[in-house]
């Protein structure tokens, strides 16, 4: 299975993760499957009034300048790592 693959299966398999799980943790993800499947930030910042899609854009800005193959892979680990607390903590 090639890389592009693993991070679709991880992609779906984030869907799954129980809904305690943190909302960092929710914007780590997020940031790093915007940095592999769009790159680098391409909008601008959204404005105050705008939490939500603020602290969005602030996860994907994060992780800008990461390739998009090594945010994949950041992706899938940081999937795998949730599902496995997930697991561990029931």
């Amino acid at each position: 299975m090639g890389l592009k693959e693993e991070f679709e299966e991880h992609a779906e398999k984030a869907k799954t993760l129980p809904e305690n799980t943190s909302n960092e943790n929710k914007l780590i993800l997020y940031g790093l499957y915007k940095q592999a499947t769009v790159g680098n930030v391409n909008t601008s910042r959204p404005g105050i009034f705008n939490m939500k899609d603020r602290a969005k854009w602030d996860a994907w800005k994060a992780v800008e300048g990461k390739s998009q193959e090594e945010a994949m892979g950041d992706y899938i680990t940081k999937v795998k790592q949730l599902l496995e607390g997930a697991s561990g903590s029931t």
